[in-house]
């Protein structure tokens, strides 16, 4: 088996376990029907922006050239925090793209990757944003009007729980179970306030508490976790191989380390497996 062009994420399919898709140019590799093979990846020394396709000499953001970078609407800031949304300021970068992907429904989440988390994601990234954390269940707690809003809730949960996923614990086995109702019914209460004084501005429709939302649980393709997470990168070592033990996350967790794909999205890369 031998593919040869620029990588991206991973596309994933909520099966038990979840089953892994890698997308090389337009081929798919069937990676979770590689688990327990030798795989090896051989950087090629070149990087494609997955937006424009020129050709740079670094990534950022995952994927994206430089000035793609800094004009790119899904490269500004209010992306990594929705609550600093511009839009009304009128200095979006691309009132478009705003439209289609910030002014629809979103949700607030509560998740278990590795201890409790909060979130917020598009409907459309449902659930294929709880794969891509690597959670083990993932519970949807409010729904808003739009991303500013998630946003303002998001901020105020984050005054009592942890809004990023330590993804060297998420490798290294299945977190602690946690009853993700019933911290929700806490949360509901600690915030209450908060979420109050939300409507108040932007009316009482803004936000939605989901009461009738039962968690979602995810399985992984994993032999063996990894006792110590070594992170694998391109750039210092062109040539990846190891002993594919599972996947989780954007992650392959081989016998030399772990892999993020996302992380190298428009790398051109040949892969090979035995």
């Amino acid at each position: 088996m031998k593919y040869t062009g620029h990588l991206r994420k991973m596309t994933t399919e909520h099966t038990s376990p979840v089953r892994y898709q890698i997308p090389i140019d337009d081929q798919l590799i069937p990676i979770s029907n590689l688990i327990g093979k030798e795989i090896t990846f051989k950087y090629l020394g070149d990087i494609h922006c997955i937006a424009c396709g020129k050709k740079t000499k670094k990534s950022f953001s995952q994927g994206y050239c430089f000035p793609c970078m800094r004009s790119l609407a899904e490269c500004d800031v209010c992306m990594i925090s929705p609550e600093k949304c511009h839009y009304a300021e009128g200095t979006c970068r691309n009132e478009t793209w705003g439209q289609q992907h910030c002014f629809i429904e979103h949700y607030v989440y509560l998740a278990n990757s590795s201890g409790l988390k909060v979130g917020i994601t598009r409907e459309t990234n449902v659930p294929y944003r709880w794969m891509d954390q690597g959670a083990a269940a993932a519970l949807p707690i409010y729904k808003t009007k739009n991303r500013l809003l998630c946003g303002l809730v998001e901020a105020s949960f984050k005054k009592q729980v942890n809004d990023k996923t330590s993804w060297q614990r998420m490798l290294k086995g299945k977190p602690d179970d946690i009853d993700l109702i019933q911290r929700r019914d806490e949360l509901f209460v600690t915030f209450e306030e908060d979420i109050a004084a939300i409507k108040k501005i932007y009316g009482d429709d803004a936000v939605t508490e989901l009461t009738r939302q039962q968690p979602l649980e995810f399985h992984f393709p994993v032999k063996n976790y990894p006792e110590k997470v070594k992170s694998l990168n391109f750039d210092k070592t062109p040539e990846i191989t190891g002993v594919l033990k599972g996947i989780k996350a954007q992650y392959l967790i081989l016998g030399s380390g772990v892999l993020n794909i996302r992380k190298f999205a428009g790398y051109r890369v040949e892969f090979t497996a035995n």
